[in-house]
C-alpha cells in the first residue's frame, strides 16, 4: 500500500486555494490491486486540479502521482495524440482568477447551472509538453471569459475552447500558438467534443437547456438542439451516431439521433450527473454522477447502449466528476472532486480496481496511451 498527497476541497464557486509550493511534488497512490486475470494498466492519467491550482499526472504502470502547479485554475485537460501535448484551459491564477464552475447546490456555474457569476476576462489555455511536463509551459494563449473545456482536432491542429461567460466558443491554430476565430453559441457553454468524423462539434449549453452544433468547416453553428435542464457534457459513440448528454438538474442523460439531431431518448442516473463518455467499442457508456455540495454523489452510471437500460451502479468517491476511458477499452477513470481522488474501474468487472490521490478539487481528467 502507498499512501499520500493533498486533501480534497469542497466544490463550490468562490472558495480560493493556495497554489502548491514545489514544482514536481511527487504523492504515491493507494490502491489494492485484486488477484486475478484484470489487464495490467498503463499509460497516464492527467487531472485538471482546479481548488489545487495543479496538474496531476498518473504513471498507471507504475502507481506514481506526480503533482505540479500551472498558472490558472485548470477546469479541464486535454491530450493531444501524436504532438505529445496536454492542453488546460481555466482562469489566470496570477491575474486574480479563483472561481471555480462547480455550483453545486448553490445553482451557479457547471453543475448548478445557474449563472454567469464568474470573473469575466482572464481565460486562458496553457500548452504543455508531456515529455517535460513539470517544465514551463510551452505557450499560454488567450482566450474567452470564463473558459470550460477544452478539445482539439485529430490533427493536432487546432484546439476549441467553450468561454462560458462569453457564449463562445475560441478556435485556437495550435501551430501559431493564437486564437484565430470566435464562433457564437448557445447560454453558458460548456462540455464539447467533436464528431469521430471530425466534421462536427456538439457543446453544451448550460443555462438554455441546448446542445449547439459545430461546423468545423465553416466555424458556424448550424444547429441548436433543446435537450432539457442544464447539460453539461456530451459524448459521442465511436461510430457517431449517437451523441449522449447529461442533464444535470433532470438526473439524465438524454440521448441524440446525429442523423437528425432530435432527441431519441432520456435514460434516469444517478443525482446531478456531470460528465459522460463511452468505451471505444461502443458497448458502454459511463456517466459521473457528481451529487450537490450538501449532498454529494459518489457513483457512476453504466450504460448498455444496446438496451438503453442502466446495467451496474458504481461507487467511486465523493463528487464524482470528470470520465475518460483508456484507448484499449479495459479501464474508465473517475475524478472525484470532493474526495481528491481518481478512481480505476475495470470495463470487465465494472468495479472500482484503483483509486489514485491526486490534487485538490480535481474536475477534468484525460488519457494518454503508453
Amino acid at each position: 500500500m502507498r499512501t499520500a498527497g493533498a486533501s480534497v476541497s469542497r466544490n463550490v464557486s468562490r472558495v480560493t486555494f493556495s497554489a502548491l509550493a514545489a514544482i514536481g511534488l511527487a504523492v504515491a497512490m493507494s490502491f489494492v490491486r485484486p488477484a486475478g486475470a484484470e489487464p495490467t494498466p498503463s499509460g497516464f492519467v492527467y487531472t485538471a486540479d482546479e481548488h489545487g491550482k495543479s496538474i496531476s499526472r498518473v504513471d498507471l504502470k507504475s502507481g506514481k502521482v506526480d503533482i505540479f502547479p500551472v498558472d490558472i485554475t485548470p477546469h479541464n485537460v486535454q491530450f493531444v495524440p501524436g504532438k505529445g501535448r496536454l492542453l488546460a484551459v481555466g482562469l489566470s491564477a496570477s491575474g486574480g482568477g479563483t472561481e471555480s464552475h462547480d455550483g453545486g447546490d448553490q445553482g451557479g456555474g457547471e453543475d448548478g447551472g445557474g449563472g454567469h457569476e464568474g470573473t469575466a476576462g482572464g481565460g486562458k489555455l496553457v500548452i504543455l509538453d508531456t515529455a517535460d511536463i513539470t517544465s514551463a509551459a510551452k505557450a499560454s494563449i488567450d482566450v474567452g471569459a470564463h473558459p470550460a473545456h477544452v478539445i482539439a482536432d485529430a490533427e493536432g491542429e487546432r484546439a476549441y475552447v467553450s468561454n462560458a461567460e462569453d457564449d463562445t466558443l475560441s478556435v485556437v491554430d495550435l501551430r501559431k500558438g493564437e486564437a484565430v476565430a470566435t464562433i457564437g453559441t448557445g447560454d453558458y457553454p460548456h462540455g464539447l467534443r467533436m464528431s469521430p468524423d471530425g466534421k462536427s462539434i456538439y457543446v453544451a449549453n448550460v443555462e438554455d437547456g441546448t446542445v449547439s452544433v459545430i461546423d468545423t468547416a465553416t466555424l458556424a453553428e448550424t444547429d441548436r438542439i433543446v435537450v432539457g435542464p442544464t447539460p453539461v457534457q456530451v459524448g459521442f459513440l465511436p461510430d457517431g451516431r449517437r451523441v449522449y448528454v447529461s442533464l444535470h438538474d433532470a438526473n439524465q442523460v438524454a440521448i441524440i439521433d446525429a442523423a437528425t439531431r432530435e432527441v431519441i431518448g432520456r435514460i434516469n442516473v444517478g443525482r446531478s450527473p456531470v460528465q459522460v463518455h463511452a468505451t471505444p467499442d461502443g458497448r458502454f457508456v459511463y456517466v459521473a454522477n457528481q451529487g450537490t455540495e450538501a449532498e454529494p454523489d459518489d457513483t457512476v452510471s453504466v450504460i448498455d447502449v444496446a438496451s438503453g437500460a442502466i446495467v451496474k451502479t458504481i461507487r467511486t468517491g465523493a463528487g464524482a466528476h470528470g470520465v475518460t476511458v483508456s484507448s484499449d477499452g479495459d479501464f474508465a477513470f473517475v475524478t472525484n472532486i470532493i474526495d481528491g481522488t481518481v478512481s480505476q474501474i475495470s470495463v470487465a468487472s465494472q468495479s472500482v480496481v484503483d483509486t489514485y490521490k491526486v490534487g485538490k478539487g480535481p474536475n477534468g481528467i484525460t488519457f494518454q496511451a503508453p
